[in-house]
């Protein structure tokens, strides 16, 4: 029995379907009973509970073999992390609790990133269940090609995605949500899963590329410009962030070069999911449920 946290999301859902289709039994961890329905419906069993209880997550935890671990993304946190510190310690007192054979974690690229950033919340994940006696694998994902949803309507009405990614020919390592929950399932089935697991495209991606791709799915000119440094954080204030500084940081760590493997990803996992496919698919789901309704 393999347990997923994160089963309504893209990685965890990836996860738990890849385990399904060659039929592993999969437990689905959800927040509400209502949202197990489909999971249920392709044969998962469902528990209840959240990162709120440790009592709770360690039952839905309790006798698996393997345990999809992950924390729900704070793109706007307090100083110091302290949402992401009460969630790191229910997380690991519920997994010392339960004991399951073996953890995959989601991490992040830049986890090992010594300065000041976003990414800082899943370093402290990661050193939190560093220490648990149980074998723990840490996925470091790649940036998400997914994080070009908030693109859609600027390439689709105006012709222009605004890139905080620059300059605009820098390749950057992207790597899309499926991949990463396929790899989640193939790393809770390897015998000796290594510890630290790196994965990203097998290209790496451009601001100009990721315009050329929304150009491909939309069927029409997109171009990409980019947003100037000094403007991010009213910016980011205007959008209701009230500590926007650790993403802004990210960025810089992104732009910079010093959010990367060690190795520039000569060591990674590779993907199979391009760019455009990513891209295509994420214009596909924002296009549909406009078309159902009319």
């Amino acid at each position: 029995m393999f347990a997923i946290m994160g089963v309504t999301g893209k990685v965890g859902g990836a996860a738990a379907r890849a385990l399904r289709e060659v039929g592993l039994p999969v437990r689905a961890i959800v927040r509400d009973a209502a949202k197990g329905a489909p999971w249920a419906a392709l044969g998962c069993e469902i528990a209840v509970a959240d990162l709120d209880s440790p009592e709770a997550l360690a039952r839905a935890f309790a006798g698996a073999d393997g345990v999809f671990a992950m924390l729900p993304p704070v793109f706007d946190p307090s100083p110091g992390f302290p949402e992401a510190r009460a969630m790191v310690a229910t997380l690991r007192a519920a997994l010392a609790k339960a004991r399951p054979m073996r953890v995959v974690a989601l991490s992040t690229i830049g986890a090992d990133a010594t300065q000041p950033n976003l990414l800082n919340q899943l370093g402290l994940l990661e050193e939190a269940l560093d220490s648990l006696p149980l074998p723990v694998t840490f996925l470091r994902p790649a940036w998400f090609m997914e994080n070009a949803a908030g693109d859609i309507a600027s390439a689709r009405e105006e012709g222009v995605i605004c890139s905080y990614l620059q300059p605009l020919d820098r390749p950057v390592p992207m790597i899309a949500a499926g991949d990463v929950g396929r790899c989640v399932a193939d790393l809770l089935c390897e015998a000796a899963a290594p510890r630290i697991v790196e994965l990203e495209a097998r290209e790496r991606v451009t601001p100009q590329a990721l315009a050329a791709a929304f150009a491909e799915a939309l069927g029409r000119p997109v171009r990409a410009e980019t947003v100037p440094r000094e403007v991010w954080e009213a910016l980011f204030r205007d959008q209701g962030m009230r500590n926007p500084g650790p993403r802004m940081q990210m960025i810089d760590g992104f732009n910079q070069g010093w959010i990367d493997y060690p190795d520039r990803g000569a060591g990674a996992r590779k993907g199979t999911i391009g760019l455009d496919e990513a891209i295509a698919a994420l214009v596909a789901a924002m296009v549909e449920p406009s078309s159902r309704s009319g």
